[in-house]
């Protein structure tokens, strides 16, 4: 796996180990970084070059209405009901092509999938 994910902290234990176990390199705000705030995590993931995956739509609002820089992808998943296993079949889903994860806001909700560029420059990884 070459996308590298930072798991927010509403992220569900066992689809960490599930994404672990695969193969991913992810960073899980629960177990590391817990209580910061949705600034401070969207400041790790662009520092790391890291795709946020998340519970909490803040993130549309920061990146879009408020400008702050954007990292590689975010995943934003608005599943209301489901099994603590499941979010990680769907990440595992969603990035199995990363090219159509990069550098795009990609929502999953109860209707399916949409997804929207990043509207400005998205850190690339490059110094």
């Amino acid at each position: 796996m070459s996308l590298r994910l930072l798991l927010n902290e509403n992220f569900p234990a066992p689809s960490v180990a599930i994404l672990r176990e695969a193969g991913f390199d992810l960073i899980s705000i629960a177990e590391s970084h817990a209580s910061i705030d949705d600034v401070d995590v969207l400041a790790l993931a662009v520092r790391d070059h890291r795709c946020i995956v998340t519970f909490d739509r803040d993130y549309g609002e920061l990146l879009f209405a408020r400008r702050y820089p954007a990292p590689p992808a975010v995943i934003l998943l608005r599943v209301v009901s489901y099994r603590p296993e499941e979010p990680a079949q769907w990440v595992m889903q969603l990035v199995a092509d990363e090219k159509e994860c990069l550098g795009r806001f990609t929502v999953l909700d109860d209707g399916g999938i949409r997804s929207r560029p990043l509207l400005y420059e998205v850190s690339n990884g490059t110094t």
